[in-house]
């Protein structure tokens, strides 16, 4: 594990190997060096099961790991040996492969409230094609997505609504509107603004709360009397939730939803999901004008395939769900305990569904910080913790639970320093952490 003064010499060189080749440093702009304290974003040699190993030899107990979408550990051995299994057997073909029948059967079986199934790649593809598709099917303009929901596609028709928003027209930035999470009023009063012209709503089912009673079927009458599309965003919620997602939990049905992340276990695979009414006007048999749903060179590689299967597989099996749920509870309830402990119960603050839990750090008016959370993030990396989250996997065991509530007493007791002095810069070792979205570099 590291050491309080831990150093990384071989991450830091990596580091500026990665940005003298790649823009940002990373593939994705939540794993970027400047998401970490500075000089101390590990870059990383190889992972198993809960833990990872960064390039300098230091191991830490991983949260939030492929950004959630690996909740059953690295290399989990029955996924890599059914992806072992397709490798040796081709992986892409001229033509479609029966894995690609087996794979939508079974997705369908898992998630009962849809009727078809497209796989692709990556999140933003599945929901930038539910988009175009509730478009198709409206002859409507407008998407109205959930302003409280950090992200939902690359795509132009998201992307131009943050702060990242340079090289997208401003014609196409106002096709996109916004509704808050929870608020049916609200949202009712946007689709009577724009009568006749919201394609669809856009949301994530549920985020770090739980959602409102009755919101979801709430949701789910006012698309349907003002004959816009409804989409859940189950990139996150997808498993997590339940096996069956956010919808299968909540007993709300959408016209659409979307489902990656988890679905892989680090494997490259998503899936836009459906009412085949809808779903079929991508495809052949029907009369009425085509719609380019997603056509992806790479959606139906067998061995993704095949790990989204033995994804299924095990969480049916072994009770995933239930366990992310049990190790989230034990963690959360730690943390708390820890920061209380400490005197910070106030300022380090762990909130989300056991299953998906995330912290805030709060300054001493009660604020979110970044400083504070550089401070609380290398407390946490010295401690042999690396948790931009606190988003447990399935392999995480009780002593790295013990582990890392541990790791929190030390650095909530550093953290209280810094309360007490009302200047966390002499502990954050160099400029703070960023936000992802932001203007300026």
């Amino acid at each position: 594990m590291p050491s309080e003064d831990f150093q990384l010499p071989r991450s830091r060189a990596a580091n500026e190997r990665l940005h003298a080749l790649i823009p940002g440093g990373a593939h994705t702009y939540a794993k970027g060096d400047d998401q970490y304290p500075e000089n101390v974003a590990p870059v990383i040699s190889h992972g198993r099961g809960a833990h990872v190993w960064d390039v300098d030899g230091n191991r830490y107990i991983e949260y939030g790991s492929g950004l959630r979408s690996v909740s059953l550990g690295h290399a989990h051995p029955r996924v890599t040996e059914a992806v072992r299994r397709e490798i040796d057997r081709g992986s892409n073909f001229v033509r479609p492969s029966l894995v690609e029948a087996e794979a939508a059967e079974r997705f369908l079986a898992t998630v009962p409230t849809a009727e078809m199934v497209k796989f692709a790649k990556n999140g933003s593809d599945a929901t930038t094609a539910a988009v175009r598709l509730a478009r198709a099917v409206t002859g409507r303009r407008r998407v109205a997505l959930c302003a409280d929901h950090p992200f939902f596609s690359t795509d132009d028709w998201f992307i131009g609504t943050t702060p990242m928003s340079a090289g997208i027209p401003a014609s196409t930035n106002e096709l996109t509107v916004a509704f808050p999470y929870g608020d049916l009023a609200a949202t009712e009063e946007l689709l009577t603004r724009h009568q006749d012209d919201i394609a669809c709503l856009i949301l994530e089912p549920a985020t770090h709360s739980e959602p409102p009673p009755g919101y979801l079927a709430g949701l789910r009458e006012l698309a349907d009397r003002h004959g816009c599309v409804l989409i859940f965003d189950e990139m996150i919620t997808g498993f997590r939730w339940s096996e069956a997602g956010a919808q299968g939990l909540y007993g709300v049905v959408p016209d659409l939803s979307t489902f990656g992340k988890a679905l892989g276990n680090g494997f490259a695979v998503s899936a836009l999901a459906g009412r085949r009414e809808l779903m079929e006007r991508g495809g052949l048999r029907h009369s009425g004008e085509r719609v380019f749903l997603l056509s992806t060179t790479h959606g139906a590689e067998t061995h993704s395939l095949a790990a989204a299967m033995a994804v299924q597989t095990v969480y049916a099996e072994e009770g995933v769900t239930a366990r992310l749920h049990s190790l989230g509870e034990r963690l959360a309830a730690g943390v708390r305990d820890a920061a209380a402990g400490m005197g910070v119960g106030e300022h380090v603050v762990v909130r989300g569904r056991a299953s998906n839990l995330v912290f805030a750090t709060l300054d001493e008016n009660g604020q979110p910080s970044q400083e504070y959370r550089t401070l609380f993030l290398r407390r946490l990396l010295a401690g042999g913790v690396l948790a931009p989250s606190f988003v447990v996997s399935s392999a995480l065991t009780d002593a790295d639970i013990d582990h890392t509530v541990d790791a929190v007493a030390q650095a909530c007791a550093v953290y209280r320093k810094a309360l007490d002095a009302a200047d966390p810069t002499p502990w954050t070792g160099g400029r703070p952490v960023k936000p992802v979205f932001r203007r300026l570099a």
